[in-house]
């Protein structure tokens, strides 16, 4: 009957490994009270709980992305000439129209023949340089689909159920502007190149020598707790949809109910995780202050002119993630280390825009679009940036299809536990 609770059970959301929990809340988005700012104006918001990487993502952590993409690819090459690399039936021994890979079976890296069916993945041989045979990182690419639930949801695109069909139109991943069939025209196609830009250490900084971090930041296990750099807006979304992906396989071997789906935070689930409940804070430790009462850096940042060592005599650039002290949700480097992508884009009277209510403000930016368009906030500062950028309330931003040397990114899920009883 209506009302009545006939659940055996109450559901329970465990702790994602690595993230901690954002409590639903309000806060004042925006600058500090000692900034005269015209352009971003405070704001009162309110923002549902989430989860949250408590670091940000590690090349260690990336680089099993990359390898899932390198794998994949290798298997549906050797599933052409070995079949035991794809299924192609299903539990009934009804055959697939689309056959699926075989995890379950082992490559061997080592084998004359496979690596003669795999040859397409590895760089040409006229491009080999000392004559080594390597992965191709150019053949790394992640297809994916996402739905479009922004044009779905327009009333101009609803069903009609007088005609049994779509009205509108859909502006597809090409841009193109086609009408709606059928519910698959609001899925979209990705496919995105994963390996990240390593030469940007080079390019970031043009009379400067950084060749060394080029050639070992990413490959070389001594960075596997460094948070990863090099990543472009859409490699950041990619790496969300395949941790999504991941856990759904997981979950359905464990008969999980499904949770939400990793993602970027938007900037107010960022500002609010970075300020750590605390409603003034100029900065995510708390405190108005860069330094701690015994005259220490806490944070990695550029405290000095020219000065890049003064808050850690250990390195110049990027650092293990988690070295300095959490902010009072258990989060690490929300300023300072690397600077962080968000899903929103970056518009200067953003403020003026957004709603009171999980504000967010968000546009798909196409390839033939103007720069302005692909403008997306990144927060938190950088090991580069002076101690303004590294504030709560500080914004700006970088375009979605560039690499930086200082911008990294981390996850977010979003969460009903306080919604549910006996949590």
């Amino acid at each position: 009957m209506p009302g009545k609770n006939e659940r055996k059970g109450q559901w329970f959301e465990p702790t994602p490994y690595g993230m901690a929990y954002i409590n639903r809340g309000s806060f004042n988005m925006g600058p500090s009270e000692d900034e005269i700012n015209e352009i971003n104006r405070k704001k009162t918001v309110t923002v549902e709980s989430f989860w949250m990487d408590d670091t940000e993502i590690t090349n260690n952590e990336y680089r099993q992305f990359v390898f899932w993409v390198r794998d994949s690819i290798a298997r549906k090459l050797l599933g052409e000439t070995y079949t035991d690399y794809v299924i192609s039936v299903d539990d009934n021994e009804v055959p697939l129209e689309n056959p699926v890979i075989n995890w379950e079976e082992k490559i061997d890296w080592k084998d004359p023949e496979m690596l003669l069916a795999m040859d397409e993945l590895f760089i040409p041989e006229q491009e080999r340089l000392g004559f080594t045979k390597e992965i191709d990182p150019r053949k790394l690419i992640y297809d994916y689909y996402w739905v479009d639930y922004r044009q779905a949801a327009k009333r101009s695109n609803s069903y009609n159920f007088d005609t049994k069909k779509y009205d509108g139109n859909v502006s597809n991943s090409a841009g193109e502007i086609t009408p709606i069939e059928n519910r698959g025209s609001f899925l979209m196609h990705e496919s995105t190149p994963v390996y990240p830009d390593t030469l940007c250490w080079i390019r970031d900084f043009t009379y400067s020598y950084n060749e060394p971090l080029t050639l070992k930041y990413f490959s070389h296990y001594a960075f596997d707790d460094y948070p990863v750099v090099g990543v472009s807006w859409k490699q950041a979304n990619a790496f969300c949809n395949w941790r999504t992906n991941l856990k759904v396989m997981s979950g359905k071997k464990l008969k999980e109910t499904p949770a939400h789906d990793f993602r970027l935070p938007t900037e107010s689930e960022w500002e609010m995780a970075a300020r750590g409940g605390l409603q003034n804070s100029v900065y995510p430790w708390g405190s108005y202050y860069a330094r701690n009462d015994m005259g220490c850096f806490v944070a990695n940042f550029k405290p000095l002119r020219g000065n890049y060592v003064a808050d850690s005599p250990s390195t110049t650039t990027t650092m293990r993630a988690g070295e300095f002290d959490p902010n009072p949700f258990g989060l690490y480097d929300m300023g300072g280390n690397v600077a962080e992508w968000t899903s929103t884009a970056f518009f200067e009277a953003g403020y003026e825009t957004i709603d009171d209510i999980n504000p967010e403000l968000q546009y798909d930016a196409k390839t033939d679009d103007p720069p302005v368009m692909k403008r997306k906030v990144v927060r938190g500062g950088s090991w580069k940036d002076m101690a303004y950028f590294i504030r709560t309330g500080t914004r700006t931003f970088e375009y979605q299809d560039t690499t930086k040397s200082f911008i990294g990114f981390r996850c977010v899920r979003s969460s009903f536990r306080n919604d549910l009883r006996n949590r």
